[in-house]
């Protein structure tokens, strides 16, 4: 494996039973990066994940994790990773410090008590309350922390910023960057967009157990496309901005309304709006699943 990479699989596959969840995976992580995992419920990024950490084991293909094989060297890959699952169970009668206990003395208690509390202050955890009185979003936090806690040189994140509110979900994105910026690498899965342009220098797209793409993240977003809602103060005639340069859809909104669907930059459409009576705009990025209806829809068709 080429020492600069900190995940690679080749031709990955998992089946349940005659279900196939990934059908021949190809990814390279490199050393350093933060590598976003993007795709819809369902399309093998918890499977993927876990595979990795021989939480589960592939059914073919090959894969390796520092350097290592994790089904012959599980617990030197765990020693050296962080893992936030998407679906994290704990014990309902410990408290949220005796669970971050726990989990430093599994880990031979290689963290230290100052920077959980320092993790814990940040991310705004009453480690004093039982697991089980705690929120979906306190419950995150704490699978946040024992993610951290240990300083991995790999963080695998699965929806790290599931059930936090927005303060909640840019305080990760710092820790993120932060455990990045001292030399870990990390892999986190998410279906939200917005996080993913934040602070992914690379994505890779994974739709029914294919990664479809791999790409940078400035090319991903530039290519997604904006939904454009415009109203005006007089009804107008909405087919004129069919032919402007990145509009791939019209569709009238009522008599003064119109709903667009922009590509790349708005600066055509910007010029162009120039010239109509425009009362309002709004504009919005689209869910994952929506780039992917956009840019593979025909690929859809083909395996309907």
């Amino acid at each position: 494996m080429d020492s600069s990479l900190a995940v690679m699989t080749r031709g990955l596959t998992k089946s349940y039973g005659p279900v196939p969840a990934l059908r021949g995976v190809d990814l390279e992580v490199r050393r350093g990066e933060i590598f976003g995992f993007l795709g819809p419920n369902g399309a093998g990024k918890t499977t993927a994940i876990r595979c990795f950490l021989d939480l589960l084991r592939p059914s073919g293909g090959t894969v390796r994790v520092l350097g290592l094989d994790p089904q012959a060297q599980s617990l030197a890959v765990r020693a050296r990773a962080g893992y936030l699952p998407g679906e994290f169970h704990l014990d309902d009668n410990l408290t949220a410090d005796g669970a971050l206990r726990f989990f430093n003395s599994l880990r031979g208690n290689r963290a230290g008590p100052s920077f959980i509390w320092q993790l814990t202050e940040r991310l705004g955890l009453d480690v004093t309350m039982p697991i089980k009185n705690l929120s979906k979003g306190n419950k995150q936090k704490v699978g946040l922390v024992q993610a951290l806690m240990h300083r991995p040189e790999l963080l695998l994140l699965d929806e790290p910023t599931s059930g936090l509110d927005p303060l909640g979900q840019q305080e990760v994105l710092r820790l993120i960057a932060e455990a990045r910026a001292a030399g870990a690498t990390i892999f986190f899965s998410s279906h939200v967009l917005s996080e993913v342009q934040e602070i992914a220098e690379r994505v890779a797209i994974i739709r029914c157990g294919v990664v479809v793409e791999v790409a940078e993240t400035s090319a991903l977003i530039h290519r997604a496309l904006r939904l454009v809602r415009l109203r005006f103060r007089q009804p107008v005639d909405t087919t004129a901005f069919a032919n402007v340069p990145g509009v791939t859809s019209v569709e009238a909104d009522g008599p003064m309304g119109a709903l667009l669907h922009v590509g790349g930059d708005m600066d055509a459409l910007i010029k162009t709006l120039a010239t109509f009576p425009v009362s309002d705009l709004e504009t919005e990025r689209p869910s994952l699943e929506e780039i992917f209806l956009a840019f593979y829809q025909g690929d859809q068709k083909k395996e309907a």
